[in-house]
């Protein structure tokens, strides 16, 4: 379960939002922000919690199996994660004017498409409750860091705090390719149909050959 929460941690990038939450924020009174980041949170939570409970039934109603998603989902994570290498490349937008609702801070800064995958592949593949409790959990750390958010940037400052989003930039690239590689494998597995089914069996000819050879033998000696 903490493994799962910690993965949550590092796709929903806590220090990543943190930059743009503080740069979407700072002109509003430290209550009204307050307010806001617990808001998002919420919201956020909610979605990546209904992720959980009834993404893989709408995965079954679509058609859809589970190694497409683990191959769309590392693709989307691959590009999240190119983004926080190279801030200037991002895929999402962060600009927003007046206080923000839902969007970008909720959905796609915390619940972002690579998250909400990434929940519903733990839903298919670990128990529930052990699921919505690390969502809990990577909705508990991700607010903490918002709400100390100006704290933290003013600690680490604009060079720290990018240094530790390319840190787990690097993290989630290796997390995405590994998931493209169990998609494929997966994929592998399910349409590999079995060597014995592919190939025909030969009959075997040794035993009518010898024979023939016998009776040609017979007939020279005679």
């Amino acid at each position: 379960m903490l493994s799962l929460a910690f993965l949550l941690i590092i796709v929903i990038d806590p220090f990543g939002n943190m930059i743009a939450v503080n740069a979407m924020l700072k002109d509003l009174p430290p209550r009204t922000r307050l307010f806001v980041i617990l808001r998002e949170s919420i919201i956020a939570f909610s979605l990546l919690l209904m992720a959980a409970l009834v993404g893989g039934t709408v995965l079954q109603l679509l058609g859809l199996d589970r190694y497409s998603l683990s191959i769309s989902g590392g693709i989307v994570l691959f590009l999240i994660a190119l983004g926080m290498l190279f801030p200037n490349r991002r895929i999402s937008d962060e600009s927003t004017d007046g206080i923000p609702l839902i969007v970008p801070i909720a959905m796609p800064l915390i619940a972002g498409p690579s998250a909400i995958s990434m929940v519903i592949l733990f839903a298919q593949n670990h128990p529930k409750p052990d699921v919505v409790l690390a969502v809990f959990l990577s909705c508990l750390v991700s607010t903490s860091l918002l709400a100390a958010g100006t704290r933290i940037f003013q600690f680490l400052g604009v060079r720290g705090s990018m240094a530790l989003e390319r840190l787990m930039g690097m993290l989630l690239i290796l997390i995405s390719v590994q998931m493209i590689l169990d998609g494929i494998d997966e994929y592998r597995e399910m349409h590999q149909q079995p060597a014995d089914a592919v190939t025909p069996s030969i009959p075997s000819t040794q035993a009518p050959q010898n024979q023939l050879d016998s009776r040609i033998f017979a007939k020279a000696t005679f």
